[in-house]
């Protein structure tokens, strides 16, 4: 009931806020704009085998100051873990990222990465760098999400609910895909799924891919691009619900968020797996950015649209880890921890405190504290024992 109460709340902000700003952002047509004259001679030609994967052009990245980065070996791909320094919460956001099934991880997902730990106020990070096509068709992707979903809940002990599985494009699909399988297998499912311009039909046989043909920047005014040369799915059946989720059965599902450009040939992904999903009971918020293209959040700050829709994001994690903010968006209770030596120590004390063994000596220095400060605690219990 909270999460209902608290997501009507946000779809009625949401109304509102595009009633004031129905025009696309100058940021935002020019980015695409730009988009389409660059993809005119990089993504609408056929894609050969590991050619995606030669000489990525991409921002270099380096782990911010006070997070942790560790690459960890999976039964058959290398996962990416991001956490804060000195900080456990208990949340944590695994990441599936975009890229047609045929490009593997790139930079701008660690910047994801990051992104999402803030969002979600020092939760972990989990980037799946999972196998990719045409060399490992389907299911390879799939069961490389399964086994780092697998290890969050029994090598790193999270309780499922405080797992947000994100992803966009494929990723997006990917997410979904996943959670249909935990269903299937009788697994503990997340807390929460977020999805960025997802490919939830391979079968391509939603409306928008005629409707925004013309408008697309990035798969629109070609048959010769990824979506359209798909060797991810190999000899299966395109409509399998583990590779077009939109086919698979919704109901039990947990929230979702499902963000799409209205400029995009996936658009009726995001929009017919969200009617199918509500449908079957799930709490499903939508939102289509006018005037958007495939995945505009790499935007991150540049683009107002973006920021919106990374904003949107942080309040989505919000409500699936129950933090409770404060006007000024500062967290109302946070799960810290302190350097393992504070740590010791701080045992050690409250060991011998229930031993008795220094309770009348800490007693004793509180008093002496009050007096010396010149007023009472409101509350004697709280500091020194006293009722």
């Amino acid at each position: 009931m909270i999460f209902d109460n608290r997501m009507e709340r946000r779809e009625e902000k949401v109304r509102k806020d595009r009633k004031r700003r129905t025009k696309v952002s100058a940021m935002g047509r020019l980015t695409r704009e730009m988009m389409s004259d660059v993809m005119e001679t990089a993504l609408k030609k056929p894609i050969q085998t590991g050619e995606f994967r030669k000489n990525p052009v991409e921002p270099a990245w380096r782990c911010p100051a006070g997070y942790v980065y560790e690459l960890v070996e999976a039964p058959n791909c290398t996962m990416e873990y991001l956490t804060l320094e000195h900080t456990v919460t208990g949340r944590v956001v695994l990441q599936l990222h975009g890229g047609g099934y045929i490009g593997p991880m790139k930079n701008i997902y660690r910047r994801f990465a990051v992104r999402y730990s803030k969002l979600g106020y020092g939760a972990d990070v989990l980037s799946v760098d999972y196998r990719v096509a045409p060399e490992y068709p389907f299911p390879a992707a799939l069961m490389d999400a399964v086994d780092g979903y697998r290890w969050l809940l029994e090598e790193k002990k999270y309780e499922p609910e405080k797992i947000a599985v994100a992803g966009d494009s494929a990723g997006g699909g990917l997410a979904l895909a996943l959670v249909h399988y935990l269903k299937d297998h009788g697994m503990p499912l997340p807390g929460g799924v977020i999805t960025m311009s997802p490919w939830t039909d391979v079968t391509l046989g939603g409306e928008s891919y005629e409707s925004r043909y013309e408008l697309d920047p990035l798969f629109g005014n070609s048959r010769e691009n990824m979506l359209y040369q798909c060797s991810y799915i190999g000899e299966a059946d395109p409509a399998d619900p583990y590779l077009s989720p939109l086919f698979g059965d919704f109901s039990g599902f947990p929230p979702m968020l499902m963000q799409v450009g209205d400029y995009e040939v996936l658009l009726s992904d995001t929009l017919s797996v969200s009617e199918k999903a509500k449908k079957a009971g799930v709490r499903v918020r939508t939102s289509v950015y006018s005037g958007m293209f495939h995945v505009f959040q790499m935007g991150l700050d540049l683009i107002p649209e973006s920021r919106e829709a990374w904003e949107e994001v942080g309040e989505f994690l919000c409500i699936v880890y129950k933090i409770q903010r404060k006007a000024e968006g500062r967290v109302v209770k946070r799960v810290k921890t302190h350097r393992p030596e504070v740590q010791e120590r701080a045992r050690g004390l409250l060991i011998s405190m229930i031993r008795g063994e220094i309770g009348g000596p800490v007693k004793k220095a509180a008093k002496e504290d009050r007096r010396k400060g010149g007023k009472e605690c409101e509350n004697h219990s709280d500091c020194c024992g006293e009722d």
